[in-house]
C-alpha cells in the first residue's frame, strides 16, 4: 500500500443504549487498519447498537459494526483500496477483489443495510454515498442525522476542528 502512517481523518464510535445515543472519538491510529478499529469497537461492550464511522483522509468513509460472529462493513468507495490499507482490509474481509487501477468509477462495497435497523434504509444510504459532491464528513453527518444522533455527532466534529 502507498499510504504512510498516520492517516488523516477521524473515527467516531457510536453507541445506542437504553434509547440514547452516545458518540465518542476513537484514536486516529484506528484509521491505519481495520483490525484496530474492530478491536476498539468490540471493547466498548454494550447491550445496544455499537458501530464506527471513519472518515479517511477526506477521501472515503467506512462503517464498521461488530455483530455476533463477525462484523458488518461498508466502504463508500471500493477504489480507495488501491491507496489505503483500511479500505484494502475491508475488501479483503468481504472477499472482494480490488478494482483495476484505471477504473475511475465510484461504488460502495459491503452491507448497504448496515444501519437499516437504526433508521437508515439501504436505499437512502446509497443515495448519500452517491452524492459525490459531498465530502465524507458531510456524508457521515447526513447518516448521523438520519439515524437520530446528528446533534451529538456535529458537536463532536466541532470540537475536533478547534
Amino acid at each position: 500500500m502507498t499510504v504512510q502512517e498516520p492517516v488523516a481523518g477521524f473515527a467516531v464510535a457510536v453507541v445506542r443504549e437504553d434509547g440514547r445515543w452516545r458518540c465518542s472519538m476513537m484514536d486516529k491510529s484506528v484509521l491505519t487498519g481495520l483490525d484496530a478499529c474492530i478491536t476498539a469497537l468490540r471493547e466498548l461492550r454494550s447491550t445496544g447498537a455499537v458501530f464506527g464511522m471513519c472518515n479517511v483522509d477526506d477521501e472515503f468513509f467506512v462503517l464498521i459494526r461488530p455483530v455476533p460472529g463477525g462484523v458488518d462493513l461498508l466502504l463508500s468507495d471500493a477504489a480507495a483500496a488501491l491507496d489505503y490499507d483500511i479500505a484494502a482490509d475491508v475488501l479483503d474481509l468481504l472477499r472482494v477483489d480490488p478494482p483495476d487501477e484505471d477504473d475511475e468509477e465510484v461504488w460502495p462495497e459491503g452491507n448497504l443495510a448496515i444501519l437499516a435497523d437504526l433508521g437508515l434504509p439501504e436505499g437512502e444510504l446509497l443515495v448519500i454515498i452517491e452524492e459525490v459532491d459531498l465530502y465524507p464528513d458531510e456524508q457521515l453527518e447526513m447518516i448521523a442525522q438520519r439515524c437520530g444522533f446528528g446533534d451529538d455527532f456535529a458537536k463532536l466534529l466541532e470540537n475536533l476542528d478547534q
